[in-house]
């Protein structure tokens, strides 16, 4: 049930990001020939109102379709190119804003969560007495796995010294890490019913100490009911600019420290498998983690890549520049190369992922 409810929430995701597009261009009268979620050869198709709606084979991503790209659909054939609601004869604000709708809608979606996640559930107000810090997930080869620890463990002491609970602990030990690259920490872990000493040794990444593992606080979340309307509001605003900043920090660290940072990058089957996972713990994590990954699509994006909305964006940039549109097999050579880059990089990333696993590691006798 965890896995549905993950996937549920990731084809949400793709379904407001191309409905943001979608809506952007029906509102300023542009003609949409088609609307489409995934790619490759259809699954299921209808038409309604001249526009071609379609679930299909290649669950990574979707689209809008124009009839500007659609020289061969003969439902549109006998539309001049003169025609005024064709998107490339609009304005270049108009074409930008039918561009940057996708991330707008992403964005939004991502706000909209946390302020329900201050009204139905209520406002986060610490955690449950447990002591320790709890390991949620490691990656592979890292400096976590290569030190022993283990998705479910606790973390009790630092260096000799209890970590507490709550926040803090996480907090304080994320901070120890950050800031011991290349030096051994000692650990005392919890697994089950026994306890064991590891030393753990963070490798350098921009200059601060990481170790492939997400740790979270030991034990359930507390949430108390919210003090007015405003504070729902208040606080997911807070936590919007937060999981933003952190985000676009991520993707900046990528791109420059690609060789310590890029086995980080999760693929679609570890996403699900986190999705998973939080949605067998409930409460408020299913909340964070949609608001989380509706943010990271928006900021990917909007990188300058071909395929993605911010490497259209650089198409329409260099139009204006150049005072009319770029040659035709140019633009078209840009964004092929994309979509070939996306998907290998899509299928590795799976191969990967799906490697890692714990059920598919031990069918293997790793």
């Amino acid at each position: 049930m965890g896995v549905l409810t993950a996937l549920a929430i990731l084809a949400t995701l793709i379904v407001v990001h191309e409905t943001g597009h979608f809506l952007a261009a029906r509102w300023q009268g542009i003609r949409v020939s088609g609307f489409s979620i995934g790619f490759g050869p259809p699954l299921l198709q209808w038409r309604r109102g001249g526009i071609l709606y379609a679930l299909r084979l290649i669950p990574l991503g979707g689209y809008v379709a124009f009839p500007d790209d659609e020289d061969e659909d003969e439902e549109h054939s006998d539309i001049p190119a003169s025609d005024p609601d064709l998107l490339r004869n609009r304005p270049l604000p108009q074409r930008a804003l039918v561009i940057a709708a996708g991330v707008l809608a992403n964005l939004l979606l991502a706000w909209a969560v946390l302020v329900a996640q201050g009204v139905v559930v209520g406002i986060p107000a610490g955690f449950s007495n447990s002591p320790g810090v709890l390991v949620a997930s490691v990656q592979a080869r890292q400096p976590a796995s290569l030190a022993g620890l283990r998705g479910g463990d606790r973390i009790l002491t630092l260096q000799g010294q209890e970590l507490g609970g709550g926040e803090r602990a996480v907090s304080d030990l994320v901070a120890a890490i950050r800031q011991a690259p290349g030096r051994s920490l000692q650990l005392q872990v919890q697994r089950g019913a026994q306890r064991r000493a590891l030393t753990l040794t963070p490798t350098e990444a921009g200059g601060i100490g990481r170790i492939g593992a997400q740790l979270q606080p030991s034990g359930s979340e507390v949430f108390r009911p919210a003090r007015g309307p405003l504070e729902p509001i208040g606080r997911a605003n807070r936590e919007f600019l937060a999981l933003t900043g952190r985000t676009i920090d991520g993707f900046i660290s990528l791109a420059t420290h690609f060789d310590q940072t890029a086995s980080q990058v999760s693929g679609p089957v570890k996403i699900v498998a986190m999705g998973a996972s939080l949605a067998q713990q409930g409460g408020g994590s299913l909340y964070l983690f949609t608001a989380l990954i509706s943010i990271n699509l928006a900021v990917l994006n909007s990188l300058p890549l071909p395929l993605l909305d911010g490497g259209q964006f650089v198409l329409l940039l260099l139009e204006g520049v150049r005072g009319r549109p770029l040659p035709e097999r140019f633009q078209t050579a840009f964004l092929q190369s994309g979509f070939v880059f996306l998907v290998g990089l899509s299928v590795l990333l799976i191969v990967r992922d799906t490697s890692q696993l714990p059920a598919v590691q031990q069918l293997l006798g790793r």
